[in-house]
């Protein structure tokens, strides 16, 4: 059985330390957010998943969803942990006050995702889609809708989803064939048919909230033509002054998918009869919205990467300095043994390395966006709101590509080190790779971030989002270029950090020419990007590790690991900008210039 541990000192270092978020949110107006809470928050929240979801995550994986007439049903003990899950207000750890939440920072709430994502990746699934239609209808909804649905979104007693995919289409959202016509009373009759719907059907909650895309009589072709409609599975109804799920409506689960992995959350195909809905914003105007729950939950899947690799390690880590094989080429460690443990020798430590110091990387870059979302949210100057929002959008394809990528070769990775016996389903580990492998495809797959990342993102506001990292990066590099302590972390991120400007430039001409040029360098771009982003988060750490290791005898085990895990990135990881800079020179002409029939 495989087991999981919270990161509370990692995740207190990189909150406290690192991101400095009690006096980034006290200025923020977030007073309540002080660091004594927020570590109280956290380390109960590692308790519930250490001790109520983790232990139902191997079990959930075997037993998977049933379908029966109609209903799907968890499996066993999913309901209990999350009737707990409700109770404890996690759900709504974020939302408004005004709707029954507790309104802590959004910065929390990532790091509560990632606890969740690698202690049960399948039950984050269901209060995590909730999450998304709270976000789509607090930012897009009138207010008669967030008065209606927000208090039950964010107990959690009703949850949502998102309905967007189709049989015929998935990426090109323009091909959609779902029809919404009015009923003369202000709702819409809803036909159509939905395929991928995660939580779209489940003995969780009393009521589900689908937000589903549709179109319009007469609405203009493509997503221009596309509105977005709340959908219940019940039709609310006022009882004793209570908002309750009343009758059934016209939406049913026709079917749930049999999947490689994350096989305790449903994903159905959602049959749409004439069902009740009523419009969210304006008439073909439901991209806009979407996107809200999109860019969401595309963050959301770059977290479950990054949990799944943080687990994967703590049980390769484990099995390594266990497990007995060979002796050290240096000679016998173990002497007491027949053999050494695994972790002797230079090439499981390679494997080990490698996950680690992507994982608390990719952590303090997560962490450091997240925050973004607070000061997008609460700062009262618009020009840093503005700077924040410009980060968060240029990062979000690059953390949901890059994490996801990375967290499934980690939890691959890590399986390797457990050799034949992390093969076997009974020990866990193999799990971890299936459940890994649908966060590289849902909310957009890489290819799609990839391109969204040059097309989009980079060209924005003449290049403003750009600026929002070179800038932070270049001011870091400069102010620490002649610190003799720092110059072994300064100088791979410079040299780094000047090939991704250099390569970002070669996109920018070659692309204005050929959109090729763009799309076939884009992979490697976020992927080179990426390096340069964790790389500038482990330099950041490796400097307040080497000034709190001078601080702190009790924690300077710790601190120096950190310098030597910033090393080892800067040494054994970072290089491998160079080999992406070199693909992205050569152009589009090695992939382009084959027939079709030469394939």
């Amino acid at each position: 059985m495989p087991t999981y541990t919270a990161p509370l000192d990692n995740f207190r270092f990189v909150l406290n330390d690192v991101l400095q978020v009690g006096d980034v949110f006290a200025r923020l107006g977030l007073t309540e957010a002080t660091p004594d809470l927020l570590d109280a928050v956290i380390e109960e929240a590692g308790k519930f998943c250490e001790n109520e979801i983790q232990p139902l995550n191997l079990s959930g994986d075997t037993d998977g969803c049933t379908f029966e007439n109609g209903v799907v049903r968890t499996p066993k003990g999913f309901k209990e942990a999350y009737d707990k899950f409700r109770e404890g207000g996690w759900i709504g750890l974020t939302a408004d006050p005004a709707y029954g939440g507790q309104g802590l920072p959004h910065t929390v709430s990532s790091v509560l995702d990632e606890m969740v994502s690698a202690a049960n990746t399948s039950f984050g699934m269901y209060p995590g889609l909730s999450g998304g239609a709270y976000r789509a209808i607090s930012q897009h909804g009138s207010q008669e809708q967030k008065d209606l649905y927000l208090p039950q979104l964010t107990d959690g007693i009703w949850s949502g989803t998102m309905c967007l995919t189709e049989p015929q289409c998935g990426t090109d959202l323009g091909l959609i064939r779902t029809k919404a016509v009015p009923d003369g009373d202000g709702t819409y009759k809803v036909t159509g048919t939905k395929i991928f719907i995660s939580a779209g059907e489940h003995d969780l909650t009393e009521n589900i909230i689908h937000l589903v895309l549709a179109r319009l009589p007469e609405a203009p072709a493509g997503i221009r033509g596309i509105s977005l409609f709340i959908v219940p599975k019940f039709l609310p109804r006022a009882e004793n002054g209570a908002t309750v799920a009343g009758p059934r409506n016209a939406i049913a689960c026709g079917s749930i998918e049999h999947k490689m992995g994350i096989r305790a959350s449903s994903t159905c195909v959602m049959n749409l009869d004439d069902a009740t809905g009523w419009l969210i914003g304006e008439p073909n105007k439901g991209m806009r919205a979407m996107f809200t729950m999109m860019n969401a939950a595309r963050l959301g899947v770059a977290i479950q990467g990054l949990g799944l690799a943080e687990v994967a390690y703590q049980n390769a880590l484990a099995y390594a300095k266990d497990r007995i094989q060979g002796r050290a080429l240096t000679g016998a460690q173990a002497l007491d043994k027949a053999a050494d443990p695994i972790i002797v020798h230079p090439d499981v430590r390679k494997n080990l390395l490698t996950v680690k110091s992507f994982v608390e990387g990719a952590r303090a870059l997560g962490l450091w966006v997240s925050l973004q979302l607070d000061i997008e949210e609460h700062a009262t100057d618009p020009k840093e709101r503005e700077a924040a929002n410009d980060l968060l959008a240029l990062m979000t394809p690059i953390l949901k590509s890059y994490f996801t990528d990375a967290g499934f070769e980690a939890t691959n990775t890590s399986m390797q080190v457990w050799g034949g016996h992390g093969y076997i389903h009974e020990n866990g580990v193999e799990q971890f790779v299936r459940d890994a492998r649908i966060t590289q495809i849902y909310e957009g797959a890489n290819g799609v971030q990839a391109l969204d990342l040059v097309g989009r993102k980079l060209p924005a506001n003449m290049g403003r989002s750009l600026r929002r990292f070179f800038h932070p990066v270049a001011h870091f590099l400069e102010e620490n270029q002649t610190d003799a302590e720092l110059g072994e972390f300064v100088s791979p991120l410079a040299k780094a950090f000047g090939k991704l400007q250099q390569a970002t430039g070669f996109i920018a001409q070659k692309g204005l020419v050929n959109p090729n040029e763009a799309a076939a360098a884009s992979s490697s771009y976020l992927r080179m990007f990426a390096l340069v982003a964790i790389g500038f988060m482990w330099a950041r750490m490796a400097k307040v590790a080497k000034a709190r290791a001078a601080e702190s005898g009790v924690r300077a085990a710790f601190y120096d690991s950190k310098v030597k895990t910033a090393r080892f990135f800067m040494t054994k990881i970072l290089p491998e900008t160079e080999q992406h800079f070199r693909a992205i020179m050569a152009g589009a002409k090695p992939l382009m210039d084959f027939g079709v029939e030469e394939f």
